[in-house]
């Protein structure tokens, strides 16, 4: 059973029993910069489970992409060398809430694995909590498991989302993979082998546990469970590692091919073929590469690739060869990926370069600190900073210092890389909400619609992990809370303000504003001072990067009712990020936008703008915003009484919002669209500027045409014309150049007729041409044939450095009932590890051997022989 229709029998047997088909979200989470990537199937469903984002359905069913390879769950180092570990991954998941609870759960997977999928219920252990006595018994007296096949564990079967908050007991379910396969059941000293393999773990949400630890009923148990698609392929596969599944196997024939090294199970091409998979769906989702955040472990990743792929011998870039091959494993499931493949081959091949030119740095960097080392040891330090820093592998540090005598400090790098690991898992723990462990009475007053400065008082203090304090020390980073603030907390796609608060001796840095519940949490450093709660604080929005913002805000509301004008109402919000610098807004619809759409939308929104009318804020029902045609954004949740924005003359926008907007359409300046591409099946997203970074952008683009017209000594305003006269000119010198090459070829054919041998009474022309492309074999042979007069010809091009072979095959008419073109050519090309085909007079073929090209010609006259009997 192949990998896809094991996840199509998944999603359509969920729905058969009446849950809601949820398509896979993106691998960044939305509205949750606690967490990395998306790295377990529940993460899209988390505020679900916590009661803050109610749905339409209460059972939902989907096939998740996951990435782990950073923080807490960190699977990067073990990829490659282990059976079951991988960057990127499915996670086939069926979700409750508040529905139906364990019996009906595990009655689920049973039924799915036993019956759909027909593993033998004599292959499958069970586990459950050593606490669940009502799980046991439905395993037992329900469905009728073997006692023998069946544990009950501790740690390993107790879930929970964080310190406090949702939790609950789980039952994992393994398939057996027989005794001749080392290891233990689950629960035994030999559990670590892989003899029994855990395919799924059915999450029992019973409970939540608060800050002292006591485990409280939840008034709606919830269910959430997770079955690995690759782990499950490889059973349905009859295969013992994942790397040996139909999916994989075709990844790293694609692998072996773009590196020209062979052995499918070697480490380093396992880790190409995985690495591949998590890096393309990243910069599908969005995520380029860069030196921090997501950017940064994706950079780690194609790195690592392309590390491993010079380690097998591969010359030149080849890691960006392999997204086609990708496409057709997993285009189908994912359109987004279908969609996106030119723009991630793009950014996989322009790191591919940049990370040749970072080798030479790195060797210039490491050369210069062992000229000024001391001793005959490289410290730790270097070492680190050259890995993390400058992004120079590890083991070519120590390729240069084994040469040059010296040993490096393997004790100190490892310090260092553990010590950021620990920032890293840290920075990353997953739902910093669940792991603040402190009550907050009341709520933070929201000032900032009307000032960006204000006096506060101090009601809480926390650490970066949210443990309570009395006092925050300088130079220490923290949260505070405030009773009253001008600082937007981060919401509905704006990101929070940045800042000071000024207390009476000193001053803490506000680097961003986070909502907790009603309150408003200041994440940042003590510059100066201490900080006490109770004490009374001055609080100051940058006003510079708030106005930035705000901008772009309001030129947000402006565009989504701009792409309903020119595109149709189907359009929706999918999604937005306002910052200071930028304005993204993902939107529902179905292709492309043409550059005739994109500048009437232009227009049209700086026409709003240029009208300079005041926009108006208006609290009421939710159902009179709702009759006056206000548009919800993004699936929001709203209260009762809601916000109401309207921007622009005659109510051009009107919106349920709560953020920050200008006071009057004007302020935005004006308006320009960067780009718009498709982001997922049915979704497009647009980035735009406006202000002073719109104003920016034109300059700089005007210095580019200034700089090109003067290299084409013309004013910028006659570039047009210049550029259509090269064009023209450059169409003229292309024909020439072509009349040329024909007349050489003509030339040649006359001698290469001289070449011809007889087979059996028959003309033959066999021969390798140097100079020519495989484009122009078409008119080379119609002429040999025609100076011919009666024969066979097969033409060869060879491209030693791009691993090509180009083949054209020839028969004259007369001669067509006795040789077939098509035979011929497929012939050759078998040889030259290729295949093509055509009609009987004439067939073209491609090869991927060079080096064989010259014995498969020679081969020519004794299959003609044959042919001609």
């Amino acid at each position: 059973m192949k990998s896809a229709d094991i996840r199509q029998a998944f999603l359509k047997f969920f729905e058969e029993q009446g849950h809601t088909v949820v398509s896979s979200s993106s691998l960044v989470p939305g509205n949750d910069p606690t967490l990395l990537f998306t790295n377990a199937g529940m993460v899209p469903f988390k505020d679900v489970f916590l009661g803050r984002d109610p749905r339409p359905y209460v059972r939902a069913t989907s096939a998740q992409r996951c990435v782990r390879a950073g923080g807490k769950h960190n699977d990067l180092d073990n990829v490659g060398y282990t059976a079951r570990h991988h960057t990127f991954f499915e996670m086939l998941g069926n979700f409750s809430f508040g529905d139906y609870f364990k019996r009906e759960a595990i009655r689920f997977a049973w039924t799915f694995l036993t019956e759909t999928l027909g593993l033998p219920k004599s292959k499958l252990w069970v586990t459950v909590h050593i606490s669940d006595d009502e799980a046991e018994r439905i395993w037992k007296d329900e469905i009728g498991i073997d006692p023998e096949r069946f544990s009950r564990l501790d740690e390993d079967n107790f879930w929970q989302m964080g310190d406090t908050g949702p939790c609950g007991p789980s039952s994992e379910i393994f398939f057996d993979h027989g005794p001749e396969v080392w290891g233990g059941p689950p629960g035994s000293p030999e559990e670590d082998g892989d003899r029994y393999i855990e395919i799924w773990n059915l999450v029992f949400m019973q409970f939540d546990r608060d800050a002292s630890g006591t485990l409280n009923p939840l008034p709606k148990p919830s269910i959430d469970t997770g079955m690995g698609l690759e782990r499950v392929a490889a059973v349905m596969q009859g295969v013992h590692s994942n790397y040996e599944i139909d999916l994989f196997q075709n990844l790293l024939a694609a692998a072996a091919e773009v590196t020209g090294f062979n052995n499918t199970e070697n480490p380093s091409l396992r880790v190409i073929a995985d690495h591949i998979r998590s890096c393309a769906f990243l910069i599908a989702d969005g995520v380029l590469p860069s030196n921090e955040g997501r950017g940064y472990v994706l950079r780690r990743i194609i790195r690592r690739a392309i590390r491993h792929g010079h380690t097998l011998g591969a010359e030149g870039p080849f890691f960006h060869r392999l997204v086609d091959a990708l496409d057709v494993e997993m285009g189908e499931a994912y359109p987004e990926l279908r969609e996106a493949r030119e723009q991630i081959a793009r950014v996989l091949l322009k790191e591919e370069e940049q990370f040749a030119r970072t080798l030479d740095h790195g060797i210039t960097l490491l050369e210069t600190a062992l000229d000024k080392l001391e001793g005959v040891v490289l410290p730790g330090e270097t070492v680190f900073k050259l890995y993390d820093t400058y992004g120079f592998p590890y083991d070519l540090t120590a390729d240069v210092c084994r040469e040059r005598g010296v040993q490096l400090d393997e004790e100190g790098f490892k310090r260092e890389l553990d010590a950021q690991r620990e920032r890293a898992r840290a920075a990353s723990q997953f739902g910093a909400e669940a792991s603040i462990n402190i009550e907050l009475e009341g709520k933070t007053d929201f000032t900032g619609y009307e000032q960006l400065e204000d006096s506060a008082q101090v009601i809480a203090l926390m650490d970066s992990a949210g443990n309570e304090l009395a006092t925050l020390k300088a130079g220490k980073k923290g949260l505070v809370v405030l009773d009253r603030t001008p600082f937007y907390a981060e919401s509905g796609g704006q990101a929070g303000d940045t800042g000071y608060l000024y207390l009476a001796n000193g001053r803490f840095e506000v680097t961003d504003t986070q909502k907790y519940a009603s309150h408003h949490l200041h994440h940042g450093v003590l510059v100066e001072g201490e900080l006490t709660v109770g004490e009374p604080v001055t609080t100051q929005v940058d006003a510079g990067l708030r106005d930035a913002t705000v901008r772009n805000h309001s030129a947000t509301h402006l565009l989504h009712k701009a792409l309903r004008m020119v595109l149709g109402d189907h359009v929706q919000q999918k999604g937005s990020l306002v910052t200071a610098e930028r304005l993204r807004f993902d939107f529902s619809h179905f292709e492309p936008m043409t550059a005739e759409q994109l500048d009437e939308v232009e227009r049209i929104v700086n026409t709003q703008i240029l009208a300079n009318a005041p926009t108006r804020t208006e609290q009421m029902s939710l159902e009179q915003a709702k009759a006056k045609g206000a548009a919800a954004l993004f699936e929001a949740k709203y209260d009762d009484n809601v916000r109401v924005l309207t921007i622009g003359p005659d109510d051009f926008s009107i919106e349920l919002c709560g953020g920050t907007h200008v006071g009057r359409s004007g302020d935005i300046g004006c308006f320009h669209v960067v780009s718009e591409v498709g982001i997922a099946s049915g979704v497009r997203r647009i980035e735009a500027i406006t202000g002073e970074n719109a104003l920016s952008y034109f300059r700089e683009q005007e210095s580019c045409l200034n700089r090109i017209g003067e290299r084409l000594k013309v004013k910028p305003e006659q570039l047009e014309s210049r550029v259509e006269s090269l064009v023209e000119r450059n169409r003229t010198l292309e024909k020439e150049l072509e009349q040329l090459k024909g007349k050489l070829a003509s030339a040649a054919g006359s001698d290469m007729l001289s070449q011809a041998r007889e087979i059996s009474g028959v003309k033959l022309l066999a021969t390798q041409l140097e100079g020519v492309s495989g484009k122009e074999l078409r008119g080379m042979l119609d002429q040999l044939k025609n100076k011919l007069g009666s024969g066979v010809i097969v033409l060869a091009v060879a491209d030693e450095a791009a691993g090509k072979v180009s083949l054209i095959a020839g028969v004259t008419q007369d001669l067509t009932d006795r040789v077939k073109a098509g035979e011929l050519v497929n012939f050759v090309a078998s040889q030259v590890g290729g295949k093509g085909g055509g009609r009987a007079d004439m067939a073209q073929a491609g090869g991927s051997q060079p080096e064989a090209l010259p014995g498969a010609l020679e081969s020519v006259p004794g299959w003609l022989e044959t042919q001609l009997g």
